[in-house]
């Protein structure tokens, strides 16, 4: 039984990269077109969502979104969610019609293929650098000028530790929401680490449940109130992931 596991968990994990790579060969001359001009991105942002969704179905992945509160269209907000799989950034395209550019590790852009949008349209970061990480501020603070959203993954990468449930957040993501004077959507993804960890040996196709909290307000906020907002924001998003696991457990007791 064990060996028939490890031959689907192979053949699936081959099969999530033959899916990443068809879509962007399809649209290949238009995905390069909307990369051409910034004024484009709007475009791309609405290919980046078809081959998200083309993944996550592909992979037999589907979704559950409990929204507390809309978000408005064309306008700016800063998206924070916790981070356990490859897959966030393909549900976190499906769940907004918002452009958003995402914050990333540049270790991303060395996939091949996808490698080549990524770094061309995405902030990319280097997490041992502080140049790169105050120039990664300074992009952003573009994107939101241009009217955009941007998307941090607070924690500041996937922790090693699968056992960890949420691990401490960094500032960036606040102080950029406090100086734009932008709210902050916290997300929380349930079921990311178990259906589609780092793990190559491990998950399954199955429901992925989201939660889009209430926003929280960053209008007349300063650098002092920082703290309290990380803070306040990660134990929304810690309180529901504790919630997601008593539901799992009352469900079979």
């Amino acid at each position: 039984m064990r060996g028939l596991k490890i031959i689907f968990w192979v053949l699936w994990r081959i099969w999530f990269y033959i899916l990443m790579t068809i879509p962007i060969v399809v649209m290949f001359p238009f995905l390069v077109l909307s990369i051409l001009t910034e004024s484009g991105y709007p475009y791309f942002f609405k290919m980046a969502r078809i081959w998200a969704k083309f993944i996550l179905f592909g992979m037999g992945f589907y979704y559950k979104i409990d929204k507390i509160q809309e978000m408005e269209y064309q306008k700016s907000y800063m998206i924070v969610a916790n981070h356990t799989s490859m897959v966030d950034i393909m549900l976190m395209l499906a769940l907004t019609r918002n452009p958003f550019v995402f914050v990333g590790k540049k270790e991303l852009s060395k996939i091949p293929l996808f490698g080549f949008f990524y770094k061309r349209t995405c902030i990319l970061v280097d997490r041992n650098s502080s140049k790169s990480r105050m120039e990664v501020f300074n992009r952003a603070q573009k994107r939101i000028n241009q009217g955009l959203s941007i998307c941090i993954f607070p924690e500041g990468g996937v922790p090693d530790d699968e056992s960890i449930i949420l691990d401490t957040f960094k500032d960036g993501a606040f102080r950029l929401a406090i100086e734009h004077e932008i709210p902050i959507v916290p997300i929380t993804f349930a079921d990311n680490k178990k259906r589609f960890s780092y793990t190559f040996l491990s998950g399954s196709p199955g429901l992925l449940r989201v939660k889009m909290h209430s926003h929280i307000e960053t209008a007349g906020k300063s650098s002092v109130d920082r703290k309290e907002i990380r803070e306040e924001v990660r134990d929304i998003i810690y309180t529901q992931l504790v919630a997601f696991d008593a539901e799992i457990i009352k469900s079979y007791s």
